[in-house]
């Protein structure tokens, strides 16, 4: 998201005849879902895990989508999921068991 808004920015600059600035990249921290109600976080400021990092989760992702019609269809979908224990799409693409694997 750091680097699309400075790719326009140079663009503009370039349109403009000016010169590009440099990129520098501001980290954030990480984000991590690793099952129901279960994430990390890790921010500059706070170390979360549990409920309170994937609720911070959700929080992050959903703000930043565009719209506010997208967010709300988002938390539908998300919450649909959540109290229905739908998994969702899961694709598998080849039958990993059938396969021959040579001998070790």
């Amino acid at each position: 998201m750091q680097q699309d808004r400075h790719a326009a920015r140079n663009i503009l600059r370039m349109i403009d005849g000016e010169k590009t600035q440099k990129f520098w990249y501001f980290d954030k921290g990480s984000m991590a879902t690793i099952g129901r109600n279960k994430a990390v976080a890790d921010l500059k400021f706070i170390h979360l895990s549990g409920v309170a990092a994937w609720l911070a989760w959700l929080f992050v992702h959903v703000i930043f989508l565009v719209g506010f019609r997208n967010r709300l269809a988002v938390l539908f979908q998300w919450a649909w999921a959540y109290f229905s224990f739908n998994k969702g799409a899961r694709l598998i693409t080849r039958n990993f068991q059938a396969e021959q694997r040579p001998p070790t």
